[in-house]
């Protein structure tokens, strides 16, 4: 199961998120849920870092499926959207393919 943690402001304003483990869906290399998830957390990353000025930090880990994004300064109106496209995209997953295979939690910071 993909595990998600969405760390939200008092504003609900995305600061950082979290995602640990594989869907289990398919087999390796043949698992469309965790394709379907690399593919929005890859284009999130990759549009922050190329749109917007906004300071954060990111890490990945194929092998166990870690990732990790953090903002460490003021967030744009461009990488907010950007996030909540990403929230509503995992979510939309979640709620097609189940929670036995995402599943999402959200924490105030």
């Amino acid at each position: 199961m993909i595990k998600v943690t969405v760390l939200e402001d008092s504003d609900r304003v995305v600061r950082e998120l979290k995602l640990t483990g594989h869907a289990g869906y398919g087999e390796e290399g043949q698992d469309i849920v965790c394709a379907a998830v690399s593919a929005l957390v890859f284009s999130a990353y990759n549009s922050i870092e190329t749109f917007t000025e906004d300071d954060f930090e990111g890490s990945a880990d194929e092998r166990s499926g870690d990732f990790q994004l953090r903002f460490s300064g003021e967030i744009s109106p461009e990488s907010k959207l950007l996030m909540n496209s990403l929230v509503l995209g995992l979510t939309n997953i979640m709620e097609s393919y189940g929670k036995q295979y995402i599943k999402i939690r959200f924490e105030e910071v």
